[in-house]
């Protein structure tokens, strides 16, 4: 039994990056002998185990043949005589397909460290065609390392167009297709991701509505330099969409709800919210009624964010005025308007003209 460490711990470290989970792979050994000595099976279909006192994953070596299609049409094959060539050539890309033994030493049957020093997202071996997922996890990689200036090799953008053009990116589930926008989302360059999508031909399939709406990865490129939140980002991207358009696609990749929400507010009020400096005071209290900024502040905060991000480092005075306007309404007090017996729809037409009587000398002062 040899044990190694493979993927993403031995690529981070030879490029001097903080290594947070380690994948670890068990060659020559069995199931049996795996459970004798204390690893824990994770599901029937897939020969991963926990380690008895860590609770890391351990997967025994594996071959595997495509039987279906999307994903998880796969069939694996465990056994002791899988050899770790074997395994890693199973792998998506050359940076990914390295592993370390105990001792520190090195294994790199596929030229891996070749590609880090060259800053390329090479694919292992054809078999790269057979997953449409690695569509999105080589964008997501080129997202990440961007920064680093790592590119995507020709001949493997070639394949991606090849996978696009299957209809194979089809068969993925919405919510593998979700979590991987979402990692790729929160990289160094999102605004990467959705480039090499929109150049292998993926984002007609997974995102159409964005396939020719390329104005916004300027904003998100600034939300993430800003260190914005998923919601934020997402609403960068979306931006300038129809609103029936936003709705579908986020049905559609069945996004979160704040990042649905979040959307479909920009999509809507962007365009008050950069003329909010010309707003008369009934169409600004409508807004941040709309917002519900006395119960959730921080929603209105966060579209304020996602129309700063698309004044792209230009001055934008509307959003200290938003602010405040949002502590001028939240500022009115409703005990007056109790204690003086107003209930009911009454107190709530009573509160709204006090805040609009407020918003009014807040915008003529």
């Amino acid at each position: 039994m040899h044990i190694y460490k493979v993927g993403g711990a031995v690529r981070d470290r030879l490029l001097g990056r903080p290594v947070s989970d380690i994948d670890w792979l068990v060659v020559g050994a069995t199931v049996e002998e795996m459970h004798a000595k204390g690893f824990r099976p994770v599901g029937a279909d897939f020969p991963v185990f926990l380690h008895p006192k860590t609770g890391e994953e351990y997967a025994l070596a594996r071959t595997e043949r495509k039987s279906g299609r999307g994903y998880g049409g796969f069939t694996f094959h465990a056994s002791p005589g899988v050899t770790l060539e074997e395994d890693l050539i199973r792998r998506d890309l050359t940076i990914n397909a390295m592993a370390e033994d105990e001792q520190g030493n090195v294994y790199d049957p596929y030229h891996g460290q070749r590609d880090l020093t060259a800053r390329i997202l090479r694919h292992v071996s054809p078999a790269f065609a057979e997953d449409p997922l690695r569509v999105l996890r080589v964008a997501r990689f080129a997202a990440r390392y961007a920064p680093l200036g790592f590119k995507v090799a020709d001949e493997t953008l070639a394949l991606m167009r090849q996978i696009s053009a299957s209809g194979e990116l089809q068969a993925l589930t919405a919510e593998r297709s979700w979590k991987e926008i979402e990692r790729a989302l929160m990289e160094a360059e999102p605004q990467v991701f959705v480039q090499v999508l929109r150049a292998c031909g993926a984002l007609t399939d997974l995102m159409p509505e964005l396939a020719a709406h390329e104005q916004n990865l300027a904003a998100l490129q600034r939300a993430a330099e800003r260190q914005q939140p998923l919601n934020v980002r997402w609403a960068c991207l979306l931006r300038g969409l129809e609103p029936a358009q936003i709705k579908a696609l986020n049905q559609r990749l069945k996004a979160p709800r704040e990042c649905q929400e979040l959307a479909s507010l920009v999509g809507e009020f962007a365009d008050k919210g950069d003329k909010a400096l010309e707003l008369d005071a009934e169409s600004l209290l409508e807004m941040l009624q709309k917002f519900d900024v006395y119960r959730r502040p921080q929603r209105f905060e966060e579209f304020i964010a996602a129309c700063e991000m698309a004044a792209q480092g230009q001055s934008y005075p509307q959003g200290e005025y938003l602010r405040g306007a949002v502590a001028i309404v939240r500022a009115v007090d409703v005990k007056p308007l109790v204690e003086a017996g107003f209930t009911g729809q009454g107190l709530g037409a009573a509160l709204r003209e006090k805040r609009l009587e407020a918003l009014k000398a807040y915008k003529n002062g």
